[in-house]
């Protein structure tokens, strides 16, 4: 049995085989932390991107999308506060001389500690069976509760130290909890620093009329600094929501885990504008209503779990994130933040413009709160594919590698393949394929044994093959085969649109929603 760690490499080393993800600049060696999407990677992407533009901008008549750009007046990330506070506290060991996020470490550490109290359970429920009460073993166990005991002190030392951003008694906590470099596994460590994370360029054409501008660390700022226009151009009433995909930039000293942490990535932003003091309520609407986006898709929803933050931003007053079973672990894939009324305050103190809503019922002016999702696409690709690479031993001992995608998603939704290249066949192949490729994603594959065939579409998760035999020319019917079962059916040409309709239409998925 292949370890998580093995399992992860063969996906990562699978989604550069089949044209999914690239290293950047591959043939100059690449580029740390850069990926490229490829030509199944870019559809699998743009599905993701779909599946989430719609469930905002056409399921709420009160959400609507912008597409703000990637530079912005210097002053906005002033006001934001990410050029005095956007850091990582940041420390390296000196006998590796690799560099490490101190949280991270700390992090890590709890994460260990929660994994011995589950190997006691486990253990322990192997041996009483169905008579197991877990609740009472946690309760009970001496082991469990020391573990626990560590568990609860670290954890309140660590939350302490992050929100005082004492960064001595992060050290501290490192060196009292005998953590060690995964590389060189010695403890001398240096002391921890402040690193901030925003890439800085120029604007300008000569070196003393130039302006120090940044690659923006997120897209939310976009938004807030348009609140105005968008509200007043589309008459929105509060609550209203808008809603952007774009491009972030952060200088990850520790990029790592493939797509997981890069340098350059995507956001698939919303920011919701409530009347304060209904913040709560909507920060809980936002919570479920996202988690249930991600279960729709199927793909197991034991992968998911919220997370509440151990320290708040400085502008949030309650902040979760939905996190998802990795190979490496529940990571976060998305956040939900209540931000306060603290981006339009900031924007208007540093811009001198008054950006307020007037509220005609209560007749009076004030400044919206904010509930925001904030949403990886990388990540959301990641824990997709993670989900959906099998390796399976079918009978005879032949062994496949399937992506089981959801078939919403799936990049390549039919392929359509001519038994041999003679006889007419191609011809006919042809003819299914201009019929169908106005409405899905359709290949032609016609190189190979069908056997072969079936393995690359596999590979790829493209759920239908469609096969044009002799009999196809007398009977006007082809051979559908099911990806995930490897099932065939004898299905009318005539009657392939409705069917692959059915099983990748996007609306099904965004039902289940409202």
């Amino acid at each position: 049995m292949a370890t998580q760690e093995e399992t992860f490499k063969k996906l990562v080393s699978h989604c550069k085989e089949y044209g999914f993800v690239f290293p950047s600049s591959e043939i100059y060696d690449g580029l740390g932390a850069v990926y490229d999407y490829g030509q199944n990677g870019v559809e699998l992407k743009n599905n993701i991107k779909r599946y989430w533009w719609d469930s905002m901008t056409l399921l709420h008549e009160n959400i609507v999308g912008i597409d703000a750009a990637i530079f912005m007046h210097p002053t906005v990330w002033k006001a934001s506060g990410h050029v005095d506070a956007f850091n990582d506290p940041l420390i390296d060991n000196r006998d590796s001389k690799k560099r490490y996020r101190a949280d991270v470490l700390i992090e890590d550490q709890l994460g260990k500690i929660e994994e011995k109290i589950n190997k006691e359970v486990e253990k322990a429920a192997k041996r009483f069976g169905e008579s197991f009460d877990e609740a009472m073993f946690r309760q009970t166990n001496a082991r469990v509760l020391e573990h626990q005991a560590h568990w609860d002190a670290l954890h309140e030392r660590y939350s302490k130290a992050m929100n005082a951003s004492d960064l001595a008694e992060l050290k501290q906590i490192i060196l009292d909890e005998e953590i060690v470099c995964p590389i060189s596994g010695t403890r001398n460590w240096t002391d921890v620093r402040q690193f901030n994370l925003m890439f800085q360029t120029e604007m300008g054409s000569t070196a003393d009329g130039a302006m120090k501008i940044y690659l923006r660390p997120e897209t939310a700022q976009g938004i807030f600094v348009n609140y105005l226009n968008v509200q007043k151009t589309g008459r929105m009433k509060i609550p209203f929501g808008i809603a952007q995909i774009g491009k972030a930039f952060r200088n990850e000293i520790v990029a790592r885990q493939f797509v997981f942490r890069m340098r350059e990535f995507e956001q698939m932003e919303m920011q919701f504008f409530v009347k304060p003091g209904t913040e709560m309520e909507w920060f809980k609407h936002w919570k479920e209503f996202r988690l249930k986006w991600h279960k729709a898709l199927g793909l197991g929803d034991e992968k998911y779990r919220f997370h509440d933050h151990e320290k708040l931003a400085h502008y949030a007053n309650a902040a979760t994130d939905i996190e998802f079973l990795m190979p490496f672990g529940f990571k976060e894939v998305e956040g939900i933040h209540s931000r306060t009324n603290f981006d339009l305050s900031q924007h208007a103190k540093y811009s001198g413009k008054k950006i307020e809503y007037f509220d005609p019922e209560l007749n009076e002016s004030y400044t919206p709160y904010v509930i925001e999702t904030s949403i990886g696409v990388d990540r959301m690709f990641l824990s997709i594919m993670c989900s959906s690479y099998k390796e399976e031993t079918l009978e005879g001992g032949e062994t496949r590698v399937v992506l089981s995608l959801p078939p919403v998603l799936a990049p390549v939704k039919a392929c359509v393949m001519p038994l041999v290249k003679k006889d007419g066949l191609p011809e006919k192949a042809r003819e299914v394929m201009d019929m169908l490729k106005f409405d899905f994603k359709t290949t032609y594959d016609e190189k190979d044994s069908i056997g072969k065939r079936y393995r690359r579409q596999d590979a790829i998760g493209t759920p239908f093959c469609i096969t044009i035999d002799h009999d196809t020319l007398n009977d006007n019917c082809v051979t559908v085969r099911y990806r995930d079962t490897m099932a065939q059916d004898r299905v009318k040409i005539e009657d392939l649109h409705a069917m692959i309709q059915k099983a990748v239409d996007m609306k099904q998925v965004l039902r289940k929603l409202v």
